[in-house]
């Protein structure tokens, strides 16, 4: 028999949750594509891929299960490069309880692709972080949440006056000995060091080589040193203008004449790209703008940078390990640390992309962009995810006319809300 329509929200049938279904349609909804909008759209998805979508008009499959999106948006699940942890775990707690309890908190956000990212911290934990998340990739089609698509091996390789929240007993200069371990995993696909660093461009080079995505993170780098570690592969910064070089940064260590900066870099090198966390705490709305402006839907993405404190009640958690990692206090909306810094996003991916959307009235398939298609070309992954197209995985979102997530299917699979 077929089934029959299931509306969205807590009566869903919970006996679907992480249950495959041969086929699964969803209708009633505005499909949004990387080039434009689909209204009265109807997505086929079968055997874990999108095989079908078109505007609406003849009746689902006999087998399929419908999902009626009640004229709400139907988007691509979003793709986070950069997240540390979610639901009171960080990936960083190297155990796979950890790994799993984060990807399960950021699939209830909208990511289903997710790059779990290190923090400093000493060879054994990230190596410990590593194994648990190789653990949870290889059984995600039984334990369900985002999927991972590699490790962001982001600490511990941190200028040493730009470490920020992470814990700054675990910031080192790079070495090939270290750092040919972690490419050794097979597991890094993106790879950040601060490019000022003793041992920087061989670190580049040997990610280059391995395929990564290579980023230039927590550092105060001036444009000749951005320059030298591009021609070595570098071609992002992490989290636009938080833990970055300046014009003023770059003066108080080089004095003059003053010298370009990791943001003049950026926005004059067509080739980079950067990110924001768009949650409203981080980055005021006109800064918003700014890089939307300037940078663009193709070299721009949203990331969470999210920490534990994710879906958490306020209180005082840790950044990183759960032992070795740094305090920070959770408000309710950020996390900041004993000094009064920002520590950290406490929000997913959804609220990224709302603010994102209120901030700008940039168009929705230009947001959605940013938090979906952008990232997954940046990190090769494009012919996989990042958008609704047919035979890419089934990863997909129903978003309420306001972008408020109420279904999210990876590969398929609905998954708890």
């Amino acid at each position: 028999m077929r089934c029959t329509s299931t509306a969205l929200g807590p009566s869903w049938d919970n006996a679907l949750t992480l249950m495959p279904a041969d086929c699964v349609v969803i209708e009633n909804a505005t499909a949004i594509l990387p080039d434009g909008l689909l209204p009265q759209a109807r997505l086929v998805l079968r055997a874990g891929r999108i095989a079908e979508m078109s505007r609406a008009g003849k009746r689902a499959p006999r087998d399929a299960k419908v999902i009626d999106a009640r004229g709400g948006w139907v988007s691509p699940g979003f793709v986070d490069v950069h997240v540390h942890g979610g639901g009171g775990a960080d990936f960083m707690d190297g155990t796979p309880e950890a790994v799993r309890a984060v990807c399960a908190t950021h699939a209830r956000h909208g990511t289903t692709t997710i790059f779990p990212t290190t923090t400093t911290g000493s060879p054994q934990e990230v190596h410990q972080m590593i194994a648990a998340c190789k653990i949870v990739r290889d059984e995600q089609s039984i334990s369900g949440g985002a999927r991972i698509a590699g490790v962001h091996l982001y600490g511990p390789f941190f200028a040493p006056d730009k470490v920020g929240c992470h814990p700054a007993g675990g910031r080192r200069d790079p070495t090939p000995a270290e750092f040919s371990r972690y490419f050794g995993t097979g597991l890094v696909r993106i790879a950040t060091c601060a490019a000022e660093l003793p041992g920087a461009g061989a670190f580049f080079r040997k990610a280059h080589r391995e395929g990564c995505f290579i980023t230039c993170g927590h550092s105060n780098a001036t444009w000749t040193e951005m320059d030298r570690a591009y021609k070595a592969g570098m071609r992002h910064v992490d989290h636009f203008w938080c833990a970055m070089s300046s014009v003023a940064s770059i003066r108080a260590r080089c004095g003059t004449p003053m010298q370009g900066s990791m943001e003049q870099y950026v926005l004059m090198n067509d080739g980079m790209s950067t990110e924001v966390i768009a949650d409203g705490q981080h980055l005021s709305p006109e800064l918003l703008q700014f890089a939307h402006r300037l940078l663009g839907p193709r070299r721009l993405l949203l990331v969470t940078d999210a920490s534990r404190a994710v879906d958490m009640a306020p209180g005082r958690y840790k950044f990183g390990h759960a032992v070795t990692g740094t305090d920070f206090d959770h408000d309710g909306k950020v996390g900041r640390a004993p000094h009064g810094g920002l520590a950290s996003s406490s929000v997913g991916m959804d609220h990224m992309v709302r603010t994102m959307h209120a901030a700008t009235r940039a168009p929705i398939l230009d947001i959605v962009r940013m938090a979906s298609l952008t990232p997954a070309e940046r990190t090769g992954i494009a012919h996989e995810a990042g958008s609704l197209s047919v035979g890419k995985r089934a990863d997909v979102l129903v978003l309420s006319a306001k972008l408020k997530v109420t279904q999210v299917l990876v590969g398929g699979v609905v998954q708890a809300l």
